[in-house]
C-alpha cells in the first residue's frame, strides 16, 4: 500500500496557503482605501507591509487553531464553520488593533463587507477543495477485526456516519483464528482493530507493519497510560518508563500561576455578564441565582461547584441525574445559558479558590463517579490531576460522549500534558459554543 499522507499534506497546506493569499489580499485592498489615510498619523510604506502581515499571521493561526485547514479530514460543513468562525474571530481582533493604532473607533462598515465577502469566497473555495480532495483520495477500503467487547458496535456507528471518508468492507470476528485474518487484510487500504485479545492483536499489528497497511487502533486505558511513557534505556534493554504520578511540581507551579491570571482576567471581563444573568434567572422563578453542588477533584477531594441555576428549584428531589435532551427539568433561561455554556462561568470564583484548574478534566459528582466506577474501575484515574473548566474531552467529545470514551481522553491528555497543550485547548474552547450537539443532553 502506498502512503500518501505526505502528498495530502502538502495538498492541504498549498490549497490554504491559496485561500489566506486571497484573504489578505482582498484585507489589504480594504487596509489602504479606508484605514491607512484616514489615520491620524498614517503609516509609511514599512508600516503598511506590517500590518498586513500582522494580519496574514493572526489569519494563519486564527485557522490552524480552529481546524479550519483540515480539507477531507472533517466534512465540508464542520470545516467551513471553522473557517467562518476564524474568520470573524481574527477581523474583530484586526479591527480593534486598527482602531488602537487610529486612537479611536474608526469606520466598522469597510471591515463587516470584507467579513461578508471573505465568508462567501471560502464558501466556494472550500466546497472546491472538499470536491477536488474526495476525487483524488476516494474512502478508504477497511476492515474491521473485533471481538465481543460492549464499544465495537459504538465505533462502527461513528465510523459509517462518513462514509465520505471510511467504508468498512468486512466484519471479521476475532473467533475465526489468525490464520483465517492475516490472508484477508491484504485487500484492504485499512484494518480496524477494537476489542481484541491481546496475542490477536500484536500478531495483526506486526502484520500490518510488515506489509506497509495502516492500523485504526481502538485504545485500551493501559494503551493510553503507555501514551505518556518516557523512552530510557537500562544498559542496553531499551524501557518504557511510565511515571504515573501525574503533572510534576514545576508543571502544577506553572498551571496554577496561569489559571490565577485568566481567571481573573475572564472575571474582570465578564463582570456584566453575572449582572444581566443574574436578573434573567431572579425574573423567572424568584429561585436562587446560583447552584452549588458537590464535585471531586484532584486526589479525590469533594469541594462545592459554583453555577448559574439552569433548573427548577427542586430539580433533584428524586436524586441525581444526568440532563436529558429535552429534559423539562431545565428553565427556558436555563436552556440559553447552557446552550452557549454561560452556566458555567461562576466556576471561575472555583479557579481562583483552587479547586479546578482553568484546564483538566471536568469535574464529576461523587455519587455518579461511584455508579460509573462499578462499571469502569479505571474511572478514578482522572483524578490525578485537577478538575478543570475546559479540557481535551470538552472540545474534541461532546456532553453525551460515553464516560469510558471521557477517560480515555482525559487520560491522554494527563499522559501528554504541556503547558503548550493547555494554550491550545483554551483557544478551541470558544469554537465549542457555536456547536450545537457539543452541549446536548444524553439519551433518556
Amino acid at each position: 500500500m502506498k502512503n500518501y499522507e505526505p502528498v495530502k499534506r502538502v495538498i492541504s497546506f498549498v490549497f490554504m496557503l491559496l485561500a489566506i493569499a486571497v484573504l489578505v489580499a482582498m484585507f489589504a485592498l480594504v487596509w489602504y482605501r479606508y484605514y491607512a489615510l484616514t489615520i491620524i498619523y498614517p503609516f509609511f510604506r514599512k508600516g503598511n507591509w506590517m500590518v498586513i502581515a500582522v494580519y496574514a499571521f493572526i489569519l494563519y493561526l486564527g485557522l490552524y487553531i480552529n481546524e479550519g485547514n483540515k480539507i477531507g479530514f472533517y466534512t465540508y460543513g464542520q470545516t467551513l464553520f471553522s473557517q467562518i468562525l476564524g474568520i470573524l474571530v481574527v477581523n474583530i481582533l484586526m479591527y480593534v488593533q486598527i482602531s488602537l493604532i487610529g486612537r479611536q473607533f474608526l469606520w466598522v462598515w469597510p471591515m463587516v463587507s470584507i467579513s461578508l465577502i471573505q465568508m462567501a469566497f471560502m464558501t466556494i473555495w472550500t466546497w472546491i477543495g472538499d470536491k477536488v480532495y474526495h476525487k483524488i483520495y476516494p474512502p478508504r477500503r477497511m476492515v474491521l477485526v473485533s471481538g465481543r467487547g460492549r464499544h465495537v458496535n459504538a465505533l462502527m456507528a461513528k465510523i459509517t456516519a462518513r462514509e465520505d471518508k471510511y467504508q468498512v468492507k468486512e466484519w471479521i470476528d476475532e473467533d475465526e483464528g489468525i490464520e483465517k485474518i492475516l490472508p484477508r487484510l491484504k485487500h484492504y487500504d485499512a484494518v480496524i482493530i477494537c476489542d481484541l485479545n491481546i496475542k490477536i492483536r500484536n500478531e495483526i499489528t506486526k502484520y500490518c507493519f510488515e506489509n506497509d497497511i495502516r492500523i485504526y487502533v481502538s485504545p485500551r486505558i493501559s494503551d493510553v497510560i503507555m501514551r505518556g511513557a518516557d523512552e530510557i534505556h537500562l544498559f542496553d534493554s531499551p524501557l518504557l518508563l511510565c511515571r504515573n504520578y501525574g503533572l510534576t511540581f514545576e508543571q502544577r507551579l506553572v498551571k496554577r500561576m496561569m489559571d490565577i491570571v485568566i481567571a481573573g482576567i475572564g472575571l474582570l471581563i465578564t463582570s456584566p455578564l453575572y449582572l444581566v444573568i443574574a436578573i434573567a434567572i431572579k425574573a423567572y422563578d424568584k429561585g436562587p441565582v446560583l447552584y452549588k453542588q458537590k464535585r471531586l477533584t484532584r486526589g479525590g477531594r469533594v469541594f462545592e461547584i459554583y453555577k448559574f441555576r439552569s433548573m427548577i428549584v427542586d430539580a433533584e428531589k428524586n436524586g441525581a441525574r444526568l440532563a436529558g435532551k429535552e429534559d423539562d427539568r431545565i428553565t427556558p433561561v436555563g436552556r440559553i445559558l447552557r446552550r452557549f455554556r454561560l452556566d458555567e462561568l461562576p466556576q471561575l470564583l472555583n479557579i481562583l479558590k483552587g479547586d479546578m484548574a482553568v484546564v483538566g478534566p471536568r469535574p464529576e459528582r461523587p455519587e455518579l463517579a461511584e455508579i460509573i466506577s462499578q462499571d469502569i474501575p479505571e474511572f478514578s484515574y482522572r483524578l490525578k490531576v485537577k478538575a478543570g473548566l475546559t479540557g481535551f474531552a470538552q472540545v474534541v467529545g461532546k456532553y453525551n460522549t460515553s464516560p469510558y470514551d471521557k477517560l480515555e481522553m482525559d487520560l491522554m491528555y494527563i499522559s501528554k500534558y504541556s503547558i503548550r497543550l493547555d494554550l491550545k485547548i483554551m483557544m478551541m474552547t470558544p469554537k465549542m459554543l457555536f456547536i450545537k450537539d457539543r452541549t446536548e443532553g444524553v439519551d433518556e
